[in-house]
């Protein structure tokens, strides 16, 4: 991997990689009448012993099912100069997919994407710890927000997708967090808006940290509390029906409460191969209220739909009380 790749996290990072590796790229599509829902993951694993398989994953986020589709690692080809991905006849790039599947066609295309901003001592979202080595799991934002066109054929149903809302993000290194809670959703009762926010159980060194991620893209700007950004996770609290967070930056308090929903099973990865399995909804609920500190001026007061939401491992490890 080139240092260059730090700058572009929608790129490949396991080049000189042949073991206790994977790196994944998520692409949620949504419906224009939110009706369906959708997640398409293409990724590669390798496992200890250095066996590999590239895969990809099909979650349907209505009627709650999800398939693993695995591919010999060789079919996995990827472009060293951008993010231009083939499994098989396969195709992902930064604004477009096409998937021909057991059960599933998809040909989409994406538009006006907002990825998360970048700078040279803070690359995407992880900010300065992408220049850690040796985490166990690394994290991009590829877009906040975008429009979807194309269609989806998908067990018989074909799904107009013109006029859809979608979200890209991915995920490269050994294994997940060994426990965290991830939320998104970007359809607010006005257009523009995205919501992402993470807490996670990170290891590293021989010890561990709890880290955050929150960003509120509102239209024309990106709000974001970040463990980097001198923000704080005030309040952290899961039960069975809803997760809650606090997050304060120097300007603003975000407070989210998430209404958990019925989930489905997907594959994810520990120590490199997919042997793991976590649950998420692609239909929480996420009241997303943001004040200024100084003054408590109410930027949002909102309801997210068609919400992504995992809750993963030991989350009472997150809890702030």
């Amino acid at each position: 991997m080139g240092l260059s790749s730090l700058w572009h996290p929608e790129r490949y990072h396991g080049w000189r990689k042949s073991r206790s590796y994977f790196e994944g790229w998520y692409y949620k599509v949504v419906s224009a009448d939110e009706k369906f829902a959708m997640a398409f993951i293409p990724g590669i694993a390798m496992d200890a012993e250095g066996n590999q398989q590239a895969f990809i994953q099909v979650l349907d986020g209505r009627a709650r099912t999800a398939a693993y589709h695995k591919f010999p690692a060789e079919a996995f080809q990827m472009s060293r100069d951008d993010f231009n991905l083939r499994i098989g006849g396969n195709h992902f790039t930064s604004d477009s997919l096409e998937i021909d599947v057991a059960g599933t066609r998809a040909s989409l295309t994406f538009s006006d994407m907002v990825p998360w901003p970048s700078s040279w001592y803070s690359p995407g979202i992880m900010g300065p710890f992408s220049f850690v080595p040796m985490m166990q799991c690394y994290h991009g934002i590829l877009s906040m927000d975008h429009r979807v066109s194309g269609t989806i054929e998908h067990h018989g149903h074909k799904i107009d997708m013109d006029g859809g809302r979608g979200y890209m993000e991915k995920d490269w290194g050994r294994s997940f967090p060994e426990a965290y809670i991830w939320m998104q959703s970007n359809h607010f009762s006005e257009s523009g808006i995205s919501l992402k926010a993470s807490v996670a159980k990170i290891p590293w060194m021989g010890t561990s940290f709890v880290g955050f991620i929150g960003g509120l893209w509102l239209g024309d700007r990106l709000i974001q509390f970040t463990t980097y950004n001198f923000s704080r996770l005030v309040h952290c609290k899961v039960d069975q029906g809803e997760v809650q967070l606090e997050l304060r930056s120097p300007r603003f308090i975000l407070e989210i409460q998430a209404l958990r929903a019925a989930s489905t099973e997907l594959a994810s990865p520990i120590m490199g191969f997919m042997d793991g399995r976590i649950e998420e909804s692609m239909e929480a609920e996420l009241r997303v209220l943001l004040r200024e500190r100084r003054g408590g001026g109410v930027v949002l007061d909102g309801v997210g739909r068609s919400g992504g939401l995992e809750v993963a491992g030991v989350v009472r490890e997150l809890d702030t009380l």
